[in-house]
């Protein structure tokens, strides 16, 4: 991918895809919902479950509705900050290295993910670092692009590192049902059909009630 190149010449060191966080995410939300189903009966906002990983929605939930809404929200991290759990946590144990020696940055589509990245839940008090330190909307990305005039048909393509990344032993993204719009519902309902009843749901089927 030229994109990476681009990064790796901006000065990153390794360059992963958060398909593979958000495919942890997707399992605990799967996860989640299971376990608050099954103590629906004794916990009266145990369902419905929301989900959303868009920190404007989540942010406006909080603002407008507070307590009313809060209970219902999935705690689930969004793809993002579980992956900045597993950059400044899990990798850095491997590579010893500690959380504040490494400055991760987020390339998102989305500004609001600046947001995000800045509340104070995602900071670690401990060595006072932020679990993603820096998020680059992806037009920042075309902007950098076109001030830098990148000749992309002339660039040689390079991989993402495997490490904590979500590819095929030739280099190509997996992907999967849950990955577009409504794919939590989608992929968290499946689970759930097949985990709580034992069925097993390969369409859904869905209609606009409002």
């Amino acid at each position: 991918m030229v994109v990476i190149v681009l990064l790796l010449v901006a000065g990153c060191h390794f360059v992963f895809d958060t398909t593979f966080s958000r495919d942890l995410s997707l399992l605990e939300c799967a996860r989640e919902f299971v376990q608050r189903y099954k103590r629906k009966e004794s916990h009266s906002k145990a369902v419905p479950m929301i989900i959303s990983s868009c920190p404007g929605w989540v942010c406006y939930a909080e603002k407008t509705h507070g307590n009313f809404i809060l209970p219902y929200l999935s705690t689930t991290r969004s793809p993002q900050q579980m992956m900045g759990s597993l950059v400044k946590n899990y990798w850095a144990e491997k590579h010893g290295k500690r959380p504040d020696q490494i400055y991760h940055v987020t390339v998102m589509p989305c500004y609001d993910k600046k947001l995000e990245a800045s509340r104070e839940d995602f900071y670690n008090d401990v060595y006072q670092t932020r679990e993603v330190d820096l998020v680059v909307s992806t037009l920042e990305i075309e902007q950098m692009i076109e001030k830098e005039n990148v000749d992309f048909e002339h660039m040689e393509p390079s991989p993402l590192d495997r490490e904590l990344s979500s590819v095929t032993e030739d280099g190509k993204v997996l992907s999967h049902r849950g990955g577009g719009s409504g794919g939590y519902l989608d992929y968290v309902f499946r689970h759930a059909a097949k985990e709580l009843f034992g069925e097993e749901v390969t369409q859904l089927n869905l209609k606009t009630l409002r």
